[in-house]
């Protein structure tokens, strides 16, 4: 893994060389795992055209000599301070990061201006390798395996509560060796799957409804996401109209995952089939995120969406329809664009369930 990081950190570099800075104080704990593969819960890194320093505190000093073998490490408890005073030349910080005050106090340390440089990490995060690529996978199979295994074991019937089945739900990622949930699990029947980000309750699963259920399993710090909709018992016509239309738009925006394509089109060319059967205002969120160390981050596929796609970027393709009062349908995949088609990581069969 030395060598993994090393090359992020070749690729940050290349990037201070691009903004004429000779080095950049790393404070996001996120950027620094990235950079170094380091997951304690206090860290700092100071990134130079010629070298990199490592610091921690005493009780990650063990961990450290196991996690970062390759740099140089400093054992100190205010680790930007004690990073910041050996910042020479133009030193960049992470100014979308660094509150206010703590800009002060790093200013001082240094004993000059510090320079802002908000999302160099962050424009290198959004490529993913091939190692990222592999915790993305292993990540969306175990959220594949567990609910795979809910619904193998009846755990999706009339008569349980939402979060019965959201915990069940999370019980069974731990199981298939996820580290937890990525996030806090949806699972929202009936009525409530017509609410976007539903927050489970005690009301119970009923025959007929549609249960909605949006999750992922963390693995290596990488986060999976995945929605499947299905039906409990023979669905209504109403349930399979909304699905297909959900379904085809889903379709049309994981065809338009290719590199050079820009954002807005790709939430587009799924929106416009929604929008074409005259339910436009009935999809109102953006199409999706990118996702990796962090369940939400770049790219955003929406239609406020900039820039283009690259081979490399981990994203979501998430469609869906709400009818306040009645139900709602989401579809969620986590892809990896590619030359040629995306690889799908979320392998659980996207034909309407039912249950």
């Amino acid at each position: 893994m030395g060598e993994v990081h090393g090359k992020r950190r070749d690729g940050l570099r290349r990037l201070l060389e691009e903004h004429a800075l000779d080095g950049l104080l790393v404070t996001n704990l996120l950027n620094v795992r990235y950079l170094t593969g380091f997951t304690g819960s206090n860290a700092a890194l100071l990134v130079t055209t010629d070298g990199a320093v490592f610091c921690t505190d005493g009780r990650y000093e063990t961990v450290a000599e196991t996690q970062v073998p390759d740099l140089e490490r400093v054992i100190e408890r205010d680790c930007g301070l004690t990073l910041a005073a050996r910042a020479k030349g133009s030193t960049g910080f992470e100014s979308d990061h660094v509150t206010v005050d703590g800009l002060k106090d790093l200013t001082e340390a240094a004993g000059q201006e510090l320079r802002r440089a908000p999302g160099l990490t962050a424009e290198l995060r959004v490529v993913k390798d091939e190692t990222e690529v592999e915790a993305l996978r292993m990540a969306c199979a175990a959220a594949d395996r567990a609910l795979a295994a809910l619904i193998e074991h009846g755990g999706l019937r009339p008569g349980r509560t939402e979060r019965e089945v959201a915990r069940a739900l999370d019980d069974g990622m731990r199981d298939q060796g996820a580290e937890g949930p990525s996030f806090a699990t949806i699972v929202a029947a009936g009525a409530h799957s017509a609410i976007p980000h539903h927050e489970p309750t005690d009301a119970q699963l009923k025959a007929g409804d549609l249960v909605k259920m949006d999750f992922g399993a963390l693995v290596d710090g990488y986060h999976s996401d995945m929605t499947r909709t299905m039906v409990l018992g023979r669905p209504a016509g109403w349930q399979t109209e909304m699905y297909e239309l959900v379904a085809a738009a889903q379709r049309a925006g994981v065809r338009a995952l290719a590199p050079d394509t820009p954002l807005a089109e790709v939430d587009d060319a799924a929106r416009s089939v929604i929008a074409a059967a005259g339910r436009s205002e009935q999809f109102v969120h953006g199409l999706g995120h990118g996702v990796g160390l962090e369940i939400h981050e770049a790219p955003a596929l929406s239609r406020a969406g900039t820039g283009t796609l690259a081979a490399g970027m981990a994203v979501t393709v998430e469609p869906g329809i709400y009818v306040p009062g009645q139900g709602g349908v989401r579809i969620e995949d986590t892809l990896i664009v590619r030359e040629g088609a995306p690889e799908l990581l979320t392998l659980t069969t996207k034909e309407l369930v039912v249950v």
